[in-house]
């Protein structure tokens, strides 16, 4: 029988794996702006939208991804996810409508997975340096099992 099941299959590509002499890794990871794509919003590719898909289709072409759909050319992947998207809202959606959702969050690297997949990873933002009276802040680590050990002296030997 054929390993995995489809592309997807087995865990997602890790950037600080241990091991890096991957074929897959020749191409690399490719870092987004934490700031998230900047100018205009593309125009929207299907039959007019709703009041909903509209705030959806601007909200998304704010994101860090959305740089990589731009080089990409995936505008009517993201428009199809928002129509998507905003029948998957209603009440009445079908289920097979929502897992279309969780296909696009994959594909398009809205989710964690996705991002993995895409070898996508977002720069760390101005935030990432966090002030001296946080980082004073941090919890310590719980000690683990391994901490609690203790050498005993072997007798007689």
């Amino acid at each position: 029988m054929p390993r995995g099941g489809h592309a997807a299959s087995g865990p997602p590509p890790d950037p600080n794996a241990l091991r890096r002499n991957r074929k897959s890794d020749a191409s690399g990871w490719r870092t987004l702006p934490a700031e998230g794509r900047t100018g205009p919003v593309p125009e929207w590719p299907l039959t007019e939208p709703t009041d909903r898909e509209h705030d959806l289709w601007v909200d998304l072409w704010e994101k860090p991804q959305a740089c990589a759909w731009e080089d990409l050319g995936q505008a009517l992947e993201v428009a199809l996810f928002v129509r998507t998207l905003a029948e998957a809202e209603r009440p009445d959606a079908r289920v097979d409508v929502k897992k279309m959702v969780r296909s696009y969050l994959d594909s398009l690297g809205l989710s964690v997975a996705g991002m993995l997949r895409n070898r996508w990873k977002v720069a760390p933002g101005p935030e990432a340096d966090a002030p001296a009276d946080l980082q004073a802040a941090v919890v310590p680590r719980r000690r683990s099992a391994r901490d609690r050990f203790k050498v005993v002296p072997r007798d007689g030997g």
